[in-house]
């Protein structure tokens, strides 16, 4: 059972539980307002406050419960919006090969979280069962101490100091032999290029050399990487990247999606007509349409991802608080 049935399952016990209260309580108002006795009348008093509390507590567990389902369509709209060539390149590498890296990329506030979280959730196969390693490099900030990012590693995976490089790409291996692993290490950008070199070279390549055999065996689980560049500069930097599929490449080589740009206009009303219409508000014309694309794009310096977002967002009366938590 999906969480939508559940919540639409867990509303119409509610509702049922709604409606019995409102019969029961007609009753007893009713008997209240035909009976002479005080001390009855007290009594019947009593039970109708008590049955207007649970209605109230009922009520307010009805409007969470629809809270709920209308952010899940909101959600399951905002997946398909955008990032159409990102979304095509990743899911050509996935479909030839089970081990793979990818840099996403953008300038601030283009929503590669977003992305990264509809990539996952998707395509990648066995994605409820996965070991997420998220690795935030903020704490290093471009340091010049290149065990300081060992350290970040070893942390992430779950070892303590001092543990070896060979240690921490076992430790990575090991799971990858028996479930997907996703290793997401986010603001990239606030690596120098040299240590983001050296984490290519001295962690992914070997590890990539073990976790292959692996996958050749069995193909039964996906390793993927992916770097988070928050600041869009990655992608100019002097490291090897693929931009496209060919016989030639292999998986040690990580793999640069295009970089994401603003939504279009044409994005915006394509989506609204085909996807979201039922989801927004006063949206029963075409130019009621084409208003909500031009308050989206002037509330999102003209289709930057994340503002339009949450523009999206508050037109559909929810929060994007709400819709998605970044890991």
């Amino acid at each position: 059972m999906s969480d939508e049935q559940y919540l639409e399952r867990r509303r119409q016990a509610l509702e049922q539980q709604y409606d019995l209260l409102i019969e029961k309580e007609k009753m007893l108002r009713r008997d209240w307002a035909i009976q002479a006795s005080t001390a009855i009348r007290f009594q019947l008093e009593k039970e109708i406050e008590q049955t207007e509390t649970q209605l109230n507590e009922l009520t307010q567990q009805l409007d969470a419960l629809e809270q709920a389902l209308s952010s899940g369509r909101v959600y399951r709209a905002l997946l398909k919006l955008g990032y159409q060539t990102q979304t095509g390149a990743f899911r050509q590498f996935i479909k030839a090969h089970s081990v793979a890296a990818f840099l996403i990329h953008g300038s601030l506030w283009y929503g590669q979280g977003w992305l990264l979280n509809r990539l996952v959730s998707k395509y990648v196969s066995k994605n409820v069962n996965a070991k997420r390693v998220v690795i935030n490099l903020t704490r290093i900030a471009r340091r010049s101490d290149v065990a300081a990012l060992w350290r970040e590693l070893s942390y992430g995976v779950g070892l303590g100091w001092g543990s070896s490089n060979s240690d921490i790409i076992e430790r990575v291996y090991k799971w990858s032999r028996t479930q997907t692993i996703l290793l997401i290490f986010d603001n990239v950008n606030h690596l120098s290029e040299a240590f983001l070199q050296e984490m290519i070279l001295k962690f992914w390549f070997p590890l990539v050399i073990k976790a292959r055999e692996t996958t050749r065996q069995t193909n039964q689980f996906q390793l993927f990487m992916f770097l988070v560049d928050n600041e869009g500069c990655v992608g100019s930097w002097n490291i090897s990247f693929a931009e496209q599929l060919n016989p030639d490449w292999e998986p040690d080589t990580p793999i640069k999606l295009p970089i994401i740009t603003e939504f279009s206009e044409n994005e915006l009303v394509t989506w609204i007509k085909y996807e979201a219409e039922e989801l927004l508000i006063d949206l029963a014309t075409e130019v009621e349409v084409d208003k909500a694309v031009r308050d989206i794009l002037q509330n999102s310096e003209n289709g930057i991802p994340e503002p339009a977002l949450q523009e999206i967002c508050r037109l559909s009366n929810c929060e994007w608080e709400q819709i998605w938590f970044k890991p």
